[in-house]
């Protein structure tokens, strides 16, 4: 079995030296992995202005960063709603766990730098000549703070005219995540929160 992984390996070297994108897919689902491909190589998005195309994906630290991120936050920090028994089953998506979260008094200060930062960035990453930029927000569940960030992000960026993709790794893994992340709605936050009847729960401490 080694020597097979072993002369697969050199035999896509040469593939792997002339790719211009590698990506991690051992902890990906496969539709996280489609996402992931189309929003790369699919058109821009004919309402977004910019032509970049905006990922931004929530993760848990426990099951390890992604590996297509071209910028990490850490909302470990944040008030933690998995201490709260009311609130740990529930998701980022929930408004009362959003307003758990932006209850610390550090949550908004955090946010409008990561926000700031990144409408300066984005330009530059414009003029540099990039299609696309991948922004990943971690906690340690991925299931609570992450989430809610991502959303706060993405809500500022589409604000402001940029086209972006949310992608909630640990929540698809679930069965949690909204059906559409590529717009503005995607439907009632409250409704997609809450587990399904014989569902895992995510583990978060």
């Amino acid at each position: 079995m080694r020597d097979g992984i072993a002369a697969e390996r050199a035999l896509l070297a040469p593939l792997r030296a002339a790719a211009d994108w590698l990506i991690d897919t051992s902890r990906l689902s496969p539709p996280a992995l489609r996402r992931l491909i189309e929003e790369r190589y699919g058109p821009v998005a004919p309402t977004a202005p910019h032509e970049l195309s905006v990922s931004l994906i929530s993760f848990s630290y426990a099951s390890g960063l992604p590996g297509e991120a071209d910028l990490v936050f850490d909302a470990r920090f944040l008030r933690n709603p998995h201490y709260v028994p009311e609130l740990a089953p529930l998701t980022g998506l929930d408004r009362r766990v959003a307003a758990h979260i932006e209850a610390d008094p550090h949550f908004a200060p955090y946010l409008a730098q990561i926000e700031a930062m990144l409408l300066w960035l984005l330009p530059r990453f414009l003029e540099e000549g990039k299609k696309y930029v991948t922004i990943a927000i971690g906690c340690t569940g991925g299931r609570h703070r992450s989430v809610h960030l991502v959303e706060r992000i993405a809500a500022a960026l589409r604000e402001k005219g940029w086209g972006v993709t949310t992608i909630h790794r640990e929540l698809a893994r679930l069965g949690l995540a909204p059906r559409s992340t590529g717009s503005p709605g995607g439907g009632d936050p409250s409704a997609a929160s809450s587990p399904k009847p014989g569902s895992i729960q995510a583990k978060e401490a």
